[in-house]
């Protein structure tokens, strides 16, 4: 399929049936972050189940967005090059066994292999969405279509949680993971029908070499993240190393290839990379308060799983509704102003989890508090990708799309491991440190092995509290309690200082309104190259 054909699909601002279209798409997206979430509420239940330690719940929570943020360049380059819709259908129909192979996963290792492939399966889908979006709408359509497309997919990223909490009051914790499958049968179905087979791809040598370097690089880097509170030991530098050295010859090789995965050029670009890092930050910083936030509330305060689901719903409200009305703003007042209120909130509600959320706490801090993180994700959504989309020609949607997705994925996973990193070694510092000041007649009664499972997790903590009765019992959970409260606001520290970071960063380089909207017009008239110079 030439440029030129694929071109003629996208002559008018909005393509035919273009409703059903966004139904497809916006369904498309809502599946994919359903389960990027919803392993989040189960996890108490899954550790109970399965024996998991806290560390192993944390590769349970991120290994989609492993699966999904370590092969979304690739794929989308692929999408590029032999149809986005192919990938979209492929995707769709590969998330069913995925799904289903988690909700029936006998351990915790295949569970968590079960999830990456789920991430892998999402890979093929939600970076196709948006960029089938970018080649079929133009103008103010397309800032609508993306304001949807983030504002209810983000948002329903809450409510997938919700129905989770609902069903394991009365089903297995597996449950969770199937209540994707109709959506994304709906997907499938309407998108067979009215998505075009083509939408402005281009015949090209795909990278293959670069997408593997792209697989192993970003999938050995978030792995690396991941077991930050394993400490750091020689083999822990001799990884590092071994990560750079692939993310380093992954850049040189784009430097080389005759079609790039990663326009460099293209990619440097202040709304490009600005929008990247800031929507890292705003969306890793919603999934670590959901993978933090649901653990306290059932663990701390005590809330069942549907309870602790159902008070996100705010979260969710907030992000669709403020979705739409960043639309508006952009259109207004341009896209730093927009990025720097939904930052500013995000970085309250983190403000507020670090002061209110104690032993005890009021329902309604909690949601408050997700009712700021869902008005600044939503705020911030629809900025990142509108600039991430708009910096690129329309050839390279799957370049921008990509990174959009890497914002959700990739920075989700990071900010995720390092608030569990920080989360896991605060609390067994916190218990460690407990169990050192105990009297020698008492701490000669805890033998190697209970010292190993209370420091482990809450969940392990609550295990041992069972074996005993009364005070003791009562002694070990409130123990517990307090070490994972001081845990929690450790991570949720470290992601109010990435927050701040963000928030400076789009202050201090993000391109005011004028000069955004004229380097757009620039890029999508031809006037930008794969060189970054004015073609000629």
């Amino acid at each position: 399929m030439s440029a030129t054909t694929g071109a003629e699909v996208a002559v008018a601002d909005r393509p035919p049936r273009s409703a059903l279209v966004l139904v497809a798409l916006v369904t498309g997206a809502i599946v994919a972050n359903i389960n990027l979430a919803v392993a989040n509420v189960a996890l108490p239940t899954i550790g109970d189940d399965l024996g998991a330690s806290q560390d192993q719940l944390t590769l349970v929570a991120n290994s989609f967005a492993l699966g999904l943020a370590s092969t979304v360049l690739y794929l989308g380059t692929i999408g590029d090059r032999y149809g986005r819709k192919l990938l979209f259908v492929i995707g769709a129909v590969a998330t069913v066994p995925t799904s289903m192979l988690a909700a029936w996963a006998p351990t915790v290792e295949v569970l968590i292999a079960a999830r990456f492939l789920g991430g892998v399966a999402a890979a093929l889908v939600f970076p196709t969405t948006l960029s089938i979006i970018g080649a079929l709408y133009r103008g103010r359509p397309r800032i609508t279509a993306i304001a949807l497309w983030s504002g209810l997919g983000g948002g329903f990223a809450a409510v997938g949680p919700v129905i989770g909490g609902w069903m394991l009051e009365y089903f297995w914790w597996g449950s969770v993971f199937l209540i994707s499958l109709p959506l994304v049968v709906v997907a499938l179905v309407i998108g067979l029908i009215v998505l075009p087979w083509h939408s402005q791809e281009e015949r090209f040598p795909v990278d293959h070499v670069g997408g593997v370097l792209s697989v192993m690089g970003v999938g050995g880097l978030v792995l690396w993240i991941e077991h930050l509170d394993d400490g750091w030991t020689l083999r822990r530098w001799v990884n590092l190393g071994i990560v750079a050295a692939l993310l380093g010859v992954f850049f040189w090789r784009q430097t080389r290839a005759r079609r790039p995965l990663v326009s460099l050029p293209l990619a440097k670009a202040r709304t490009f990379w600005v929008a990247f890092v800031a929507g890292a930050i705003t969306f890793g910083s919603l999934i670590g308060a959901m993978f933090v936030g649901q653990q306290f509330m059932q663990n701390v305060l005590g809330y069942d799983p549907f309870i602790s689901a159902a008070v996100v719903l705010p979260s969710a409200i907030c992000t669709a509704v403020f979705g739409q009305v960043a639309g508006r703003l952009i259109a207004a007042r341009g896209s730093q102003f927009t990025f720097m209120l939904g930052l500013g909130s995000v970085a309250f509600a983190f403000t507020l989890m670090l002061i209110t959320w104690r032993t005890g706490a009021s329902i309604w801090w909690v949601l408050i508090a997700f009712a700021f993180v869902g008005t600044g994700v939503g705020l911030s959504a629809t900025p990142a990708s509108r600039s991430l989309m708009n910096s690129v020609p329309a050839n390279r949607g799957g370049m921008g799309s990509a990174f959009l997705d890497l914002t959700r994925d990739l920075g989700g996973a990071i900010i995720q491991a390092f608030m569990g990193a920080v989360l896991a070694g605060a609390y067994a510092a916190r218990v460690s440190k407990e169990l050192a000041s105990l009297p020698a007649d008492q701490a000669s009664k805890v033998s190697d092995t209970v010292a190993d499972q209370l420091t482990s997790s809450f969940e392990s903590a609550s295990s041992v509290a069972g074996q005993y009765s009364g005070t003791t019992a009562q002694e070990i959970l409130a123990g517990a309690s307090a070490a994972f409260t001081e845990g929690k606001s450790a991570a949720m520290a470290i992601a109010l200082v990435f927050t701040l970071i963000g928030l400076a960063l789009v202050f201090l380089r993000y391109p005011g309104h004028k000069e955004e909207e004229a380097y757009f017009e620039k890029v999508q008239s031809g006037g930008v190259t794969e060189q970054g110079a004015p073609s000629t």
